[in-house]
């Protein structure tokens, strides 16, 4: 099998750890640069071109997609789809799970238990974003930030409204979520590849952090999760369209609530965590789909 794998750092671990993998099965990787791909709209057949070179004769495509770049990311990859070339994970997927609040709105429509989650974009409507939450503490979240970055944890209702109001007025679009104490500062990072959990770790904030983000210095446990965190896990997975994502789970007084689905999730601090293969794991699934496709 010949695949594309989109990267800009081809000597970042996951990279490494997918081209490690697809060559130990006997496979034909090649990392492109996402934003050195270029394309021809208006051709026929659709083309992908790489420092000169018209990109043919691929069976797949592994998107490493990130944030900053989705839009044409996706672009490139929509291109690839447009050759017939099989995407993991595909473009509108992506594009989906990349907007935060699109995400969360299709989690709760298939009935996906979230923390309370609000949204507005008016100055005069910030006292009732706080009161819909369930007031203070609450966690503020631009919609944009990754790896912790961009959220803030308000403990007190007037540090919440000088908080939001301040994000307004740089004119950034941010949601509002229940702060669930009793989570102790932890998470559940669940690895999905095809229906499967092949990976789960707890991830710990350190003291005085309240995000558990490794990237903000969090450490990361395996951990067993239930049948029906499995379960969730998966179905998020599926609601949002996505062959392989990072989903991240709290555990509330109430029960497990899905925070976040990831559609690029990084595989150091969760194959070092577990010690599991999961880019073997994409690889393997990979080859059933290019198989029956």
């Amino acid at each position: 099998m010949k695949i594309a794998l989109l990267s800009r750092k081809p000597d970042l671990y996951s990279t490494r750890r997918l081209v490690e993998a697809a060559t130990a099965r006997g496979h034909d990787i090649r990392v492109l640069d996402t934003l050195r791909c270029y394309i021809n709209i208006s051709t026929e057949p659709p083309l992908v071109y790489y420092q000169g070179e018209a990109l043919t004769g691929f069976d797949a495509v592994l998107p490493r997609i990130g944030t900053s770049i989705t839009a044409y990311g996706a672009a490139v990859l929509r291109q690839f789809e447009r050759m017939g070339v099989y995407a993991l994970n595909s473009s509108m997927a992506i594009s989906v799970a990349r907007d935060k609040l699109r995400t969360l709105q299709l989690l709760a429509q298939a009935g996906i238990p979230l923390p309370k989650t609000g949204a507005a974009c008016a100055q005069e409507d910030v006292a009732a974003l706080i009161d819909m939450t369930g007031g203070a503490p609450l966690v503020i979240k631009l919609l944009e930030g990754t790896q912790g970055i961009g959220v803030v944890l308000a403990e007190t209702r007037q540090a919440a409204t000088s908080v939001i109001e301040a994000f307004y007025g740089l004119q950034t679009n941010l949601l509002v979520q229940q702060f669930i104490r009793e989570a102790g500062g932890s998470d559940i990072r669940c690895i999905v590849v095809g229906g499967v959990v092949v990976a789960s770790m707890k991830r710990q904030a350190k003291t005085g952090e309240f995000r558990s983000n490794l990237h903000r210095g969090g450490s990361a446990t395996p951990v067993r999760i239930t049948r029906e965190e499995r379960a969730m896990a998966v179905k998020a997975t599926r609601v949002v369209g996505l062959d392989v994502a990072g989903v991240d789970l709290l555990r509330s007084a109430g029960g497990a609530v899905v925070i976040e689905v990831n559609a690029s999730p990084g595989l150091e601090g969760i194959e070092t965590a577990t010690g599991k293969d999961v880019a073997g794991s994409v690889i393997r699934y990979l080859e059933r789909r290019v198989r029956v496709e």
